[in-house]
């Protein structure tokens, strides 16, 4: 789906990290947040998709900087930021930070595979906790700029189907509401992102199919597209400093649960 651009570029001049960028919501989040002019440094495991999304960037004249690394991993957060402020596109300094990487896996408490239990934690909540920590002591340093999370429907409503991921991503929106608390006085906004069943690659990394997922949302119609979440994320980082959308929950239409 294609979204229509304001005549006038409202994130002119300011840079924005966005982790997760090589594909889904976090790919079309960079995409749509340099098409409204912003510096985007691109975050994610695999370089070569954030290479071609840096070319695709680069080919209507925005500025991208491709930063890989594990979203999981502290050290990897510290250089990711370091490198954001040595870019010379980007002054210096951020003021929008999209904390979107992360992952997904099937099944509820008893049927998902206990082995990945702790690398989910580590990237979803761990992950993102440091990088909100980071970024938010910055920002609020700066007086201002935007975080915002990523976090699910089923961090809501949790599912039957999604038990534990479902639960790491009611972490991210606590995570998200209390340091909004902590930062909210110094111009910091922090926002929480909860969309609803989006059709990508996450999917199938996930570990649903045709069986354990498809049959579900069948019924749901027309699913999300990963544009579908990025616009909104785009405008509520247009707002007036002094106007700030909280939280955001983002279904298809005819998803009636989680």
């Amino acid at each position: 789906m294609t979204y229509e651009r304001n005549a006038t570029k409202s994130l002119a001049g300011r840079t924005a990290v966005v982790t997760g960028a090589s594909s889904g919501i976090g790919r079309a989040t960079a995409l749509a947040l340099a098409k409204e002019g912003a510096a985007v440094v691109l975050e994610a495991r695999r370089q070569e998709p954030l290479e071609a999304l840096a070319a695709e960037i680069a080919a209507f004249g925005g500025k991208a900087l491709v930063v890989p690394g594990d979203a999981g991993d502290t050290g990897h957060l510290d250089a990711l930021l370091a490198a954001t402020l040595d870019w010379k596109d980007s002054g210096g300094k951020y003021a929008i930070v999209v904390v979107n990487a992360g992952r997904g896996l099937a099944g509820g408490v008893l049927g998902s595979d206990e082995a990945q239990w702790e690398e989910l934690y580590r990237i979803n909540v761990l992950g993102a906790a440091h990088l909100m920590r980071r970024a938010g002591k910055y920002l609020a340093a700066q007086k201002g700029g935007d975080i915002v999370a990523l976090s699910s429907v089923v961090g809501r409503n949790i599912s039957p189907f999604s038990g534990l991921y479902g639960a790491s991503k009611f972490a991210v929106s606590a995570l998200a509401e209390g340091l909004r608390r902590e930062v909210c006085g110094a111009g910091v906004r922090v926002t929480t992102v909860m969309p609803g069943i989006v059709v990508s690659g996450f999917q199938d990394v996930a570990g649903y199919d045709a069986e354990n997922f498809g049959k579900f949302v069948d019924q749901f119609g027309k699913l999300l597209e990963p544009e579908d979440i990025a616009e909104p994320i785009r405008w509520l980082l247009t707002l007036p400093a002094h106007v700030h959308v909280n939280e955001i929950m983002i279904r298809p239409t005819g998803q009636p649960y989680p």
